[in-house]
């Protein structure tokens, strides 16, 4: 990476260069964002995960910016129309839209009007019709390239074809084409007809039939809802500024007066409009409002991936898991404190065959045998009908029956990770161990399964897969190694994410592990086949030993500060194991002693904290939830009731609720507060638990409409439309959305 591309990039992030320079050095040597985030605060000055992506990304992007660049300039060379100024523009150009622009005439091209134009030998009167000199006569200038011979039959054509190459050399004008983008970008009108014939069959559609909307202000969720009805052939769309404007911008470049010459150009510069720059710019403006579309939705399906692998985990419990069902029955499984499977069967206290007494007697006699703790119910079909059963036959006060998420459990039972951990067991068996294990640590097991098949995304499969599956990679990643991966109980593929390491060295792990018993230390970790000094100093920080031969084995702090705790603990004349315990000791270290050239305050101070909680799971605790008795179904909901949740998904426009009804009912961004909110995620996150009350029910489509506002809090004051409103309470409306931030924070 070039200086002046770290210099940019600092510039652009509002860093300094010396953290830019210092992330790009890092990354070059196979760093990992969490590692660098975690471990090396001295180099990149603090920088969060956030930043440091933000440096990676903004560095990919100019390094395509200069491949196409390096090939531009070859092609041109090669062409031998590479000048000294062209060279110049083409270095100096800022963006992948300014170097296209650039290199837009000199690309080359199809055989067009134009091309077919100069082949008649009509360039030079195109030449004389642009200047447009005071009395020239366009008929009479024509008149001498009349040429049967070469294809122009008379003045008209010869005008014609003098005016197709105007038009190409007006639509391949970089002022131009600069001055038309930003109206199609300020001014441009999104509009979304449905294709005749196709009313009935894209009925989902029914909100987009006639719609108009301001490209500049579309949502996200809403541009990628239109794309998806032109996709499947329901609606057809366009993006245009109006015309007039535009037209007259053009004409204000290339026509010079009112003689017959202007006309001649005048005419060339609104078909060079209408035939060539206007549908180029829709497609680039399609191009980049779905760039930033996808990014968004990128962005909502990241940041809701992220709660739920955060969600509380239950913890190391012996779990009775339930995949429920009516005429198969609920499939149940035991599993022990690590999540192995010890027993499974199917019970039948539903109809058809409602064998209630039987269901009763298998479950209490599991519960005794097996030492179950919890319960955990998947919560799709006959769910809440299971629920019941187990709240009604009397299981011991202190066991919990707590609803799971069961959202991509039947992905995983038919995945080759579930074949591969249980081989001998059929899919309704994977999918119970797989609510189970959710419960204990959901982190642990949602690993094992596409990120896109856990149902908290927003039109994840219509946006770029390639920028979806890195972001997606990043969260998971970032997730994992803040939560910290128990060495010796950790799946491949939970270890896979683990800084430094991936499937290849995850895998020898876990062969390591089984053929040579648990690792009694992470330096023993060099120990197995592939994974070399730097994998080690990537990963070993995030892998944790407990009870194992040294105590920080089991801490977030890395191998190489060992050392300094060590002398931390020799300067008190204490063990390690005793610093560890004793917070009056670790509060008479002076810090300071301890900084040398490569370890400074920061990264001390990871260690003095760590040394107070080591291993500190950063997620909440776990609580219990229950939905409310007796509503299970969309018929038994009314208007006004009020309901607990849980929030499983969160989009631009509101925020999805379970309210145990086999419907996710929708909170509006409108519903979600009293006061003013811009996006759900500042009021409410995935998982969370919340008090919703039934504002509207659609039985038809299965449609409820949910509401988290305070009916007795005061109405906010009524304002006036925008365009009623004087410049002084558009100040005054800025000032009170300011201190309603403030009072919220």
């Amino acid at each position: 990476m070039s200086h002046a591309h770290t210099s940019r990039i600092a510039q652009e992030l509002s860093l300094a260069p010396r953290q830019v320079a210092a992330t790009l050095a890092l990354l070059e040597e196979g760093a990992t964002i969490p590692f660098m985030a975690r471990y090396r605060k001295e180099a990149t000055g603090s920088l969060d995960e956030v930043q440091l992506a933000l440096i990676r990304d903004r560095a990919d992007q100019l390094a395509q910016l200069d491949k196409r660049r390096e090939s531009i300039l070859k092609s041109l060379e090669e062409r031998e129309l590479l000048s000294p100024e062209l060279k110049q523009s083409v270095e100096e150009a800022e963006s992948l839209t300014e170097l296209e622009d650039i290199y837009l005439p000199y690309r080359p091209k199809r055989r067009t009007r134009a091309t077919i134009a100069r082949e008649k030998g009509l360039e030079p009167l195109a030449k004389s019709l642009l200047e447009q000199a005071p009395g020239l006569d366009p008929e009479a200038e024509a008149a001498a390239f009349v040429d049967a011979e070469k294809g122009v039959a008379d003045v008209a054509e010869a005008l014609q074809g003098a005016r197709d190459i105007i038009a190409e050399q007006v639509n391949e004008d970089k002022e131009a084409r600069e001055r038309t983008r930003k109206h199609f970008l300020r001014d441009g009108i999104i509009t979304s007809k449905v294709i005749r014939g196709k009313e009935e069959e894209g009925a989902k559609f029914k909100d987009y039939f006639d719609w108009s909307e301001a490209i500049a202000r579309i949502p996200s969720h809403r541009l990628l809802a239109l794309r998806r009805g032109e996709k499947e052939l329901i609606l057809s769309l366009s993006i245009r500024p109006e015309e007039e404007p535009v037209l007259k911008g053009l004409e204000r470049l290339f026509v010079k007066g009112t003689g017959p010459a202007a006309e001649q150009v005048r005419e060339a510069v609104h078909d060079a409009y209408k035939r060539l720059m206007g549908p180029s710019l829709e497609t680039e403006i399609r191009v980049l409002t779905k760039d930033k579309a996808d990014e968004e939705a990128i962005r909502v399906f990241a940041d809701n991936l992220r709660q739920l692998l955060l969600a509380p985990p239950l913890g190391s419990k012996r779990v009775l898991a339930v995949d429920p069902g009516f005429r198969t029955g609920c499939k149940i499984v035991a599993l022990d404190e690590q999540g192995n499977l010890l027993d499974h069967t199917a019970i039948f206290p539903h109809p058809p065959q409602r064998k209630v007494a039987i269901a009763e007697a298998v479950v209490k006699d599991w519960m005794e045998r097996h030492e179950l703790e919890a319960v955990a119910i998947g919560n799709g079909t006959a769910s809440r009908e299971t629920e019941a059963f187990f709240r009604e036959i009397g299981l011991p006060s202190g066991v919990p029956i707590i609803m799971v998420n069961e959202a991509g459990a039947s992905v995983y039972s038919a995945s080759e990770v579930a074949r591969e951990e249980f081989p001998n067991h059929d899919v309704t068996v994977r999918g119970a161990v797989s609510i189970g294990r959710r419960l204990t640590d959901p982190l642990a097991e949602l690993v094992k399964i596409d990120p896109k098949s856990i149902g908290v995304g927003q039109y994840q499969h219509d946006v770029d897969q390639n920028l979806l599956k890195k972001s997606l990679d990043d969260t998971v990643m970032s997730c994992v190694n803040g939560v910290g991966v128990e060495v010796n109980t950790a799946s491949k593929q939970l270890l896979s994410y683990v800084s430094g390491l991936g499937p290849s060295l995850a895998e020898n792990i876990v062969r390591f592990r089984a053929e040579h018993g648990p690792f009694s230390s992470r330096e023993e970790l060099s120990k197995v086949p592939r994974l070399g000094p730097k994998a080690f100093e990537q990963a070993a920080g995030f892998l944790r030993i407990r009870e194992g031969e040294n105590p920080l084995d089991a801490s977030a702090v890395h191998p190489e500060s060992y050392p300094i705790v060590e002398r931390m603990a020799k300067d008190l004349g204490v063990t390690v194991r005793d610093l560890m315990a004793d917070d009056k000791l670790r509060q008479q270290i002076d810090l300071k002693k301890y900084v040398t050239e490569t370890v400074g305050l920061p990264t001390l101070q990871d260690v003095l904290a760590e040394l107070a909680k080591p291993g500190r799971d950063p997620r909440e605790k776990f609580e219990v939830f229950a939905f409310a008795e007796g509503i299970n179904d969309i018929t038994d909901l009314r208007e006004g009731m009020e309901l607990p949740g849980i929030v499983t998904n969160v989009t631009n426009f509101g925020a999805f609720v379970d309210i145990g009804v086999h419907q996710d009912g929708l909170v509006h961004l409108s519903q979600l507060a009293n006061h003013y909110v811009q996006h759900p995620s500042e009021v409410v996150k995935v998982q969370q638990q919340v008090k919703v009350r039934v504002v509207s029910i659609d039985l038809g489509r299965r449609r409820i409409g949910l509401s988290m506002k305070d009916e007795n809090a005061p109405a906010p004051r009524r304002r006036k439309p925008q365009h009623q409103r004087r410049p002084d309470e558009y100040q005054s409306d800025h000032i009170r959305l300011k201190k309603d931030q403030r009072r919220r924070r």
